[in-house]
């Protein structure tokens, strides 16, 4: 079908022009549309398509070669999500952070989708040859190894075509310009040409120090590891240091439990610090501080109650202790550090200004008293700072030069500033990113804390937790979450995020390489009796995976006596013929029922029949000894609402139903499964071995992995 293009002149679609010239779809070109307007291609029918996406779907259907648009339908719905993401490079301020996403990606792959050349790898590649400048100084460096060598690859094999693109397009839309700022505080310090993009606030290269400082009162969740990859990514970009603060400054909820495992997830996620420090290693001077604001009149000891010094500063009514003397107050300070019964009636607050229409402002408190035993220093202190004191102090001490914080704290900068500044103390750059909020999900430590302590979950770890040990433990690989949130970026707009594209990301990762296994339900299985089956057993030695030679091979066990699932017996008819998986098609002769239950399936193979004519491809078992019990655990949310708001009660919103085991029965390879190893079980989904074999008695565990597809719930 004759087919013309037009777009404007001033921003010709290049990605269309290329896979068209590679798919060998002919098309007359018309760049005569108005300055801003979409690409439309027309056809001698009269009909039209609008918009890059919808001619891309339909250059990759009328190629040449049929797999252009993916050799599955599976592919074909990988490539649409890549033709969605292929515009991100096309962004000022997303730019390196896609080339870092897909860096990532292409570590173990040659193709973006399977195991060719798709449409989703000219879009690609099309919109990083459109950057023009930009992309060819970051191709020549060696920052994006991976992306640079897919580029040069696809760049090689079609060179003459893509480059009678590229000459005659590449700069005829301001290419070759550098994209907008990565964020508006940028600022670049550098002399060095070759320096990266600078958007932190005043940042030098090679200079910058920032700091993650989690408090060790419960185990790293996805916000925590927003926060965490994020100080990575800025600290690598700069090539400076990164600081490991454990914030323990609460006896009361923290112990070396939770600093051992906040450093095991750091490692898990391949986070590497430049050293790990305590805010306790600086307790002596920050009490030497609060000293010196109390002499200089800048904090004071007050015993107002709790609950009136709250209406108090809400009110913005000044406490009865504000005017009291230094001589009042370092007596005070000196009953607080002892601990003494009078002391612990007061606090330290900093003299700031109690009309402040931010309320932050308004006389924060500085230090207070706790008798528990800290878990690093025992019973040495009887009084803490506050995190609003600690924080601005160490990292100005520790030199720290960008403050990562989420947005959540944005009324809060200005009392950070203002406490640096009457400590006397150099300015630090606050710079914030937005909180990462999960759909049906707390992340709220004390909120967590009470799940763990009511067993309602196993522990920290349990895979209904969004800590990164238990996601990682449902089956999330970390490379799946590093993209998660570098594709974010340090948006600091407030983001409600779904679960379905972390677990989407996730399947692109672990599809091309997961062993392949078979399943039936145990309480849900029929036997089907294959008149013309082997007589004797036989076992072939197939690959665990047909496209990923690296899965290994299987032992695949051949009889007459085969296990279906009910469902699929049940959708059998008599006479039909159906095609068994990994072995070739059979025609259904019998199906015995009683009480309306099918019981047994008779039939005989039919191997010269063609699976392309059959309408069922079933998975199966042998009937043997060595099958291996199998429990199958699915998972839904912790609780029903997708969104908590500030007025909700966690407590009335509870799943009641979050955890479903399934008894089955696998192939008798699976007694080889390792912990922490991930399968597909073949029509049923992906998994995660928590339990591998040990003994018949004792089913092998496996934790369902969410594939990005919405899941129905198991109440």
């Amino acid at each position: 079908m004759e087919a013309k293009l037009s777009f404007s002149q001033d921003n010709p679609p290049i990605s269309i022009i290329s896979a068209a010239k590679v798919a060998g779809v002919s098309l007359s070109i018309d760049p005569t549309l108005a300055v801003g307007s979409a690409p439309v291609l027309c056809f001698s029918s009269g009909e039209s398509l609008r918009g890059v996406n919808p001619i891309l779907h339909y250059i990759a259907h009328a190629a040449s070669f049929s797999s252009f648009c993916g050799q599955d339908t599976i592919e074909s719905g990988h490539v649409v999500e890549w033709l969605e993401y292929a515009p991100t490079f096309l962004s000022g301020s997303e730019f390196e952070v896609a080339c870092l996403f897909i860096d990532g990606y292409l570590t173990s792959r040659t193709f973006l989708v399977g195991h060719g050349l798709t449409i989703a790898d000219i879009a690609v590649w099309s919109n990083l040859a459109g950057i023009g400048q930009r992309w060819e100084s970051l191709r020549k460096s060696k920052k994006y190894q991976n992306l640079v060598r897919w580029f040069n690859s696809i760049d090689a094999g079609y060179k003459e075509t893509l480059n009678e693109v590229v000459v005659a397009y590449v700069g005829k839309r301001g290419i070759g310009k550098s994209p907008a700022p990565n964020l508006k505080e940028k600022v670049n310090d550098s002399k060095d040409p070759s320096a990266p993009e600078v958007d932190l606030p005043g940042a030098k290269f090679g200079e910058v120090c920032v700091r993650f400082a989690p408090e060790p009162s419960g185990y790293l969740h996805i916000g925590h590891a927003k926060a965490a990859l994020l100080n990575k990514y800025f600290a690598e970009r700069y090539q400076g240091r990164l600081i490991v603060r454990f914030d323990d400054t609460n006896p009361s909820k923290e112990s070396n439990e939770f600093v051992e495992n906040v450093l095991k997830d750091i490692e898990t996620m391949g986070i590497k610090y430049d050293v790990v420090t305590y805010t306790s290693d600086y307790f002596p001077k920050l009490m030497e501080m609060a000293e010196s604001l109390i002499k200089q009149g800048k904090a004071y000891v007050d015993d107002t109650p709790k609950e009136q010094m709250r209406s108090e500063r809400m009110d913005g009514v000044e406490s009865k202790c504000r005017n009291n003397t230094v001589g009042g107050n370092l007596s005070l300070w000196k009953e607080m550090i002892n601990g003494s019964e009078r002391g612990m009636q007061c606090c330290v607050r900093g003299k700031l200004d109690m009309q402040d229409p931010n309320k932050s402002l308004r006389d924060p408190v500085y230090y207070r008293c706790n008798t528990d035993p800290h878990h690093r220093i025992g019973s040495k202190y009887k009084v803490y700072p506050t995190y609003d004191f600690a924080c601005p102090f160490v990292d100005a001490l520790e030199g720290v030069t960008h403050a990562l914080r989420s947005s959540e704290y944005h009324d809060r900068n200005a009392q950070y500033y203002r406490i640096l500044q009457d400590m006397g103390m150099r300015r630090v750059e606050i710079y914030e990113f937005s909180r990462l909020n999960m759909v049906y999900t707390l992340l709220s430590k004390r909120k967590l804390l009470w799940f763990v302590q009511n067993k309602k979950v196993e522990d920290w770890t349990d895979p209904r937790f969004p800590t990164v040990q238990g996601i990682v433990r449902r089956g999330l690989k970390v490379e799946a979450l590093i993209q998660f949130i570098l594709q974010q970026g340090a948006l600091k707009n407030l983001n409600l995020m779904e679960w379905d594209k972390l677990w989407t990301i996730n399947k692109k990762i672990i599809d091309p390489v997961c062993a392949r296994h078979t399943a039936v339900l145990k309480d849900q299985r029929v036997i089907f009796t294959l008149i013309n089956g082997p007589e004797k057993s036989f076992v072939r030695i197939l690959p665990r995976h047909k496209k990923f030679e690296g899965a290994g091979n299987k032992a695949t066990t051949f009889t007459n006596r085969i296990w279906l699932d009910y469902a699929d017996a049940s959708a059998i008819s008599k006479g039909e013929e159906v095609t068994l998986m990994d072995w070739g098609n059979a025609i259904i002769k019998e199906i015995k029922m009683e009480s309306g239950i099918i019981t047994e399936l008779i039939g005989e193979l039919h191997l010269e029949g063609s699976v392309k004519t059959t309408k069922l491809k079933i998975t199966w078992l042998p009937d043997i000894d060595d099958l291996v019990p199998l429990s199958l655990v699915e998972f839904d949310y912790l609780i029903s609402k997708k969104k908590l708001e500030e007025d909700d009660d966690f407590l009335d919103n509870l799943n009641p139903c979050t955890r479903k085991e399934t008894p089955a029965i696998g192939d008798s390879n699976m007694r080889n499964l390792k912990r922490g190893e991930i399968i597909q079980l073949e029509r049923k989904g992906y998994y995660r071995c928590d339990a591998p074999f040990v003994r018949s008695s004792k089913p092998v565990v496996l934790f369902a992995i969410p594939d990005g597809r919405q899941q129905a719930s198991l109440n």
